[in-house]
């Protein structure tokens, strides 16, 4: 078990190359479990209960309960939680300092460190059998099937070794316990190394699935990805009788400030508008960068006075961020289509709400422009809004 623990530590950094940080913390703690077992396999061969004994033998604890809470890291990452797994780790310093304090007695040991690698191993498999954040393969079930099987032969060798010494009187006893052990350990190893390269896989895919679908200087959906969102949010609105509008919003003056501010200052602009679409957008709201400095939204369940709020809300908070975070206003053009008919596709709302924008170019530029308001006897041109 220790030489196949080994080879997968060293196989795995050097045949994955380069990857995520759940995938660095995985390995990561492969090798600090090999590194353990090892210790631990040398700590057989210094003078029973000698320092040299406690030091090599706690060390090896050390690396084993640590290897489990860099793997909990791992797994809890890879099920889309930003929390690390604070709970493993605390029982890995607990059960290292237990351990080498109470050395001296053989069943407080054996029993408080598999007692503890038991309660930890039980942590991490009900933080996998919850539900993951983001969508994953079946890779946790192994895992769970794994830590199961090891959580029962550690308690069993733990249950021995501190009530019933005189059956397992040390760590090699030819006792059942250590049969099982090895049959589970050589299982769940390659087991948990197939559970890992799945994960893997499936962190690797999610993320290929972002850069396809994200834009990668503002982290807002691009082009094709909102369209296809688009066509089918217009669907459901057609279906439950739903209004929906468009705005298409370009910066004004975009070259100027990337003469004046060079790529990095214009990256800047696109970058702090793309939040700003973030901070004031509604739940169900679709936006993406269009492409160079143009922006598009989709507003569901959203009416003419409904898509006015939000561009009044946009040019709000960009009239407080923008001088603050960049030295200058970002003002920006606008043009916005509500859709008319159940048959209207999203072509066709682009296509009006593009031609509103450059009538409001046309008009002198930094405000919004909405020709379906502007055909209402109680609506005024004044409420196409400027800076």
């Amino acid at each position: 078990m220790t030489l196949n623990l080994l080879t997968i530590a060293v196989a795995l950094p050097a045949f994955m190359g380069r990857v995520n940080r759940p995938a660095r913390f995985a390995q990561a703690g492969v090798a600090l479990q090999a590194a353990g077992w090892v210790l631990l396999l040398l700590s057989s061969l210094a003078e029973p209960s000698s320092w040299q004994d406690r030091v090599v033998s706690t060390l090896s604890m050390a690396g084993i309960a640590a290897g489990m809470a860099y793997n909990a890291i791992a797994f809890d990452l890879w099920c889309g939680r930003v929390a690390f797994a604070r709970a493993p780790a605390v029982i890995a310093v607990l059960l290292t300092a237990g351990y080498g304090i109470g050395f001296d007695s053989y069943p407080f040991r054996v029993g408080w460190a598999n007692g503890l690698f038991t309660l930890q191993m039980a942590i991490v498999v009900a933080s996998l059998c919850r539900k993951p954040l983001v969508p994953v393969g079946r890779w946790r079930w192994l895992l769970v099937i794994s830590l199961l099987a090891q959580m029962t032969v550690t308690g069993w060798r733990g249950v021995l070794g501190a009530f019933y010494t005189a059956d397992f009187p040390n760590f090699f006893a030819p006792h059942m316990v250590n049969l099982f052990f090895g049959l589970v350990a050589n299982i769940t190893v390659v087991l948990s190394l197939a559970a890992l390269l799945l994960a893997h896989r499936d962190e690797a895919a999610r993320e290929l699935e972002r850069l396809a679908t994200t834009d990668g200087l503002t982290g807002v959906l691009n082009r094709r990805a909102w369209l296809t969102q688009a066509a089918i949010d217009l669907t459901m609105g057609e279906r439950y009788r739903q209004p929906v509008g468009v705005l298409m919003v370009d910066l004004d003056h975009f070259k100027q400030i990337n003469d004046h501010y060079g790529h990095a200052g214009g990256d800047g602009a696109l970058q702090l508008f793309a939040e700003a679409l973030r901070a004031v957008a509604r739940t169900g709201d679709v936006y993406c960068r269009y492409g160079g400095e143009e922006f598009c939204v989709l507003m569901n369940q959203a009416d003419a006075a409904a898509v006015r709020a939000f561009d009044l809300r946009l040019r709000a908070w960009l009239h407080e961020a923008a001088p603050r975070l960049l030295g200058y206003a970002l003002p920006y053009s606008a043009g916005v289509a509500m859709r008319l008919s159940d048959d209207e596709t999203i072509e066709a709302l682009l296509r009006r709400a593009d031609s509103a924008l450059y009538s409001a170019k046309a008009l002198g530029r930094n405000l919004t422009l909405n020709p379906d308001e502007l055909d209402e006897p109680d609506i005024q041109p004044s409420l196409s809004m400027r800076d």
